[in-house]
């Protein structure tokens, strides 16, 4: 069983031609729990805050307006994320046999990736000696 894992959250978008990463937050994560708790608070915040409820005493009146039919809409993708058990199970099983987990969605202008990985595979991959390939 793995111990402890790091967690991310970065955002992608193209700047000048490039593919620039904004991170998000950052989380080492002491327990599976604590991990999966902190991946689904991140897609809730990123949710609420690309689609904030329209009542909100923060937005004015007319504000925000829906997007369009053929722009997915990352924030509903998101929240599905977090209320569903299988995908939350999944995941679950998936970091506790070490493997590197990567959740991604994306509209039509940027990607937003959750990403979380056990501490004790990370160290254990560095153990594994480099493979080193002589050239010529």
């Amino acid at each position: 069983m793995h111990d402890e894992f790091l967690c991310h959250v970065t955002a992608y978008g193209v700047c000048d031609g490039r593919r620039i990463g904004v991170p998000l937050g950052t989380y080492r994560a002491p327990t599976l729990a604590l991990a999966l708790w902190w991946l689904r608070d991140r897609a809730s915040w990123m949710a609420e805050r690309l689609d904030p409820r329209p009542e909100s005493e923060h937005i004015p009146p007319g504000a925000l307006v829906p997007v369009a039919d053929p722009v997915p809409d990352v924030p509903a993708v998101l929240r599905s994320w977090c209320g569903d058990p299988d995908q939350q199970e999944l995941i679950a099983d998936e970091l506790a046999a070490g493997r590197l987990v990567r959740i991604a969605v994306s509209d039509d202008t940027t990607e937003y990736e959750l990403l979380a990985e056990s501490v004790d595979a990370l160290r254990m991959q560095r153990t594994v000696p480099a493979l080193i390939v002589p050239v010529g």
